[in-house]
């Protein structure tokens, strides 16, 4: 007789995925990705999605406790909806908690992607053993989940958590269409962006013409001054931002995602130089900042850890 286990689906703007997530070991068991992508159509990929998880529950001759779905776009957590999609356009107004229900005859259960990721830091990652944690998924956007006194913290419009639009500077990359907000310097689209305003300063740097972050950091971790000088920018613009967190809401674990896990000896020294600057002191003795340790598996967990949650009520 097979575990109990969860279905899991991950809907982001550059690849989709279906898993399955063994509840007694707590690990995920199968997964498959497919390509999506700006013209993605969401009733085809859908029927892909199904189509695989179908194949593995007919395998295991048993139905899934629960689906949880981790959306990487705008989610209303009311209607079940996608919402603001700028990197799936098609997406925008989807029913996903309605059609994989009616797909699965299961209970569903769905969240934006940072507040997935959260809880599946929490539960499973560099999060566990906390009450308060932060995680902020720190790669090509800036977005941030929120778990406090143990439970997920929505706030009432739904939207807690947008640290990326915290306006740390005057002016700055204006990747939400405001410049001199966090996400302009602290996300991997804001690094790019500072690296192509460096090179226009006409200084000697190897970066190319037009960088991504991580032609930023691979010229800083060699010496070069330009992209070491972009780094500490962007590191002094995290941990005021930071810092704010610390002070306003006290976490236990502030659990930074992709760019620190990749980055983190260029990153922390300067991180921890600020904060101590910013940041009160006892705040900061109450709180560690810490990599995440879920990696590339990190979208599987979140959707099962919503479906665990979801359907103990706990969501």
């Amino acid at each position: 007789m097979s575990s109990p286990y969860f279905i899991g689906i991950d809907i982001g703007g550059t690849k989709m995925a279906v898993s399955i997530f063994d509840v007694t070991l707590a690990a995920v068991e199968r997964v498959e990705r497919f390509p999506s992508g700006a013209d993605c159509d969401p009733q085809e990929m859908v029927e892909q999605l199904v189509a695989a998880a179908r194949e593995w529950i007919k395998e295991k001759g048993t139905a899934p406790e629960a689906v949880g779905i981790s959306v990487g776009a705008g989610y209303d957590w009311v209607t079940g909806c996608v919402t603001d999609a700028p990197h799936l356009p098609k997406w925008k107004g989807f029913p996903v908690v309605a059609t994989f229900k009616e797909a699965f005859g299961v209970p569903v259960f769905a969240e934006n992607d940072a507040n997935a990721c959260a809880l599946a830091e929490w539960r499973h990652g560099a999060g566990q053993g906390c009450d308060h944690v932060i995680f902020l998924t720190f790669g090509t956007g800036l977005g941030a989940g929120l778990i406090l006194n143990g439970r997920l913290y929505r706030g009432a419009s739904g939207l807690a958590g947008e640290v990326g639009a915290m306006r740390v500077a005057e002016s700055g990359p204006a990747v939400r269409d405001k410049p001199g907000c966090l996400e302009g310097f602290a996300s991997g689209a804001g690094i790019a962006r500072l690296g192509v305003a460096a090179r226009e300063q006409d200084r000697e740097t190897v970066l190319p013409e037009n960088p991504t972050a991580k032609d930023v950091f691979v010229a800083a971790e060699a010496g070069d001054a330009v992209a070491i000088e972009v780094v500490q920018e962007s590191t002094e613009k995290l941990g005021q931002g930071l810092a704010t967190l610390l002070d306003v809401l006290s976490p236990e674990r502030i659990v930074l995602g992709s760019i620190f896990v990749r980055a983190e000896s260029l990153i922390r020294p300067l991180l921890e130089e600020t904060l101590k600057r910013e940041a009160m002191a006892e705040t900061i003795a109450a709180c560690q900042i810490a990599p995440a340790e879920l990696g590339e598996s990190i979208g599987d967990f979140g959707a099962a850890t919503l479906a665990e949650l979801g359907l103990a009520g706990k969501l």
